[in-house]
């Protein structure tokens, strides 16, 4: 009995170690995704600024307003737009959190292979925001203010309010940046062996309308902003099978050539 409890005590030990570091390491996110919200709430009037300016250049020059009904919405809009911002600033530091925390569980080939991965995430994610915030945002709202006009003698006229147009902007941005994340799913299950570049080719027309559904649920429901997210998300599907064909090209030559390294010299 002695030694079971002993064998126990050790079991526990590195468990204990590892919930420790991990609270400490979420504490740490938990710290700086605050002081970021902090600094970001100072200047929650310029971002937001920065976030309406798509709408603003949709309006023809002076005519464009946002209105709020609500006596405490400008104020929580305010908030969300802080916290919005706060979680983009801390996000490169809550992912170095995360890989301090799973790197030493890792071999140095899993590091050097998922190391990259931590790199090509935030860009792939920026990437997709970026596209949303420069080109799908403008678009989509100057399509969405061709419907004013006089309709049955009646002007009818856009006047969004702040929390409906901060609710929207943040869709897009999400479902954008969340979408051009998939060639690092498709990658990483193709590391894992869950899938490969072939079986991935032979479903090309089921992904291709999942895609399509993906497009038509997460983006607003106009036809602009789907076709905007269903185009660079197929490009971004082949674009992974490529990196797999590549890959498999680079490591069959490297077999290739260990192969012949280590063949017996013929005799002379």
């Amino acid at each position: 009995m002695v030694f079971q409890i002993r064998d126990i005590d050790e079991t526990q030990a590195p468990l204990l170690d590892h919930l420790i570091e991990l609270r400490t390491r979420l504490l740490r996110s938990i710290v700086v995704l605050a002081i970021a919200f902090v600094i970001c709430f100072s200047f929650a009037d310029d971002i937001f600024g920065f976030l309406v300016r798509p709408l603003t250049e949709a309006f023809p020059p002076g005519q464009g307003k946002l209105i709020y009904t609500k006596l405490y919405e400008a104020f929580f809009v305010e908030i969300k737009v802080a916290l919005f911002a706060a979680f983009c600033l801390a996000f490169p530091f809550i992912a170095n959190q995360l890989w301090a925390f799973v790197a030493p569980g890792l071999y140095a080939r899993e590091k050097k292979a998922f190391l990259p991965f931590l790199f090509l995430t935030p860009a792939l994610f920026f990437s997709g925001a970026a596209l949303a915030y420069y080109v799908v945002m403008p678009t989509a709202f100057r399509f969405f203010l061709n419907f004013e006009g006089q309709k049955g003698g009646l002007t009818l006229e856009a006047l969004p309010g702040t929390g409906d147009y901060l609710s929207l902007v943040m869709q897009f941005i999400l479902a954008f940046g969340i979408s051009f994340l998939l060639p690092v799913l498709l990658l990483l299950l193709e590391m894992a062996g869950l899938v490969s570049r072939t079986q991935l080719a032979g479903m090309r027309r089921y992904v291709i309308v999942a895609i399509t559904a993906v497009a038509a649920i997460i983006t607003p429901p106009d036809v602009v902003s789907q076709l905007m997210l269903l185009v660079p998300m197929w490009l971004l599907f082949e674009g992974s099978l490529l990196v797999m064909w590549l890959g498999e090209k680079r490591k069959a030559a490297a077999d290739t050539t260990v192969q012949t390294a280590e063949a017996p010299a013929e005799a002379p």
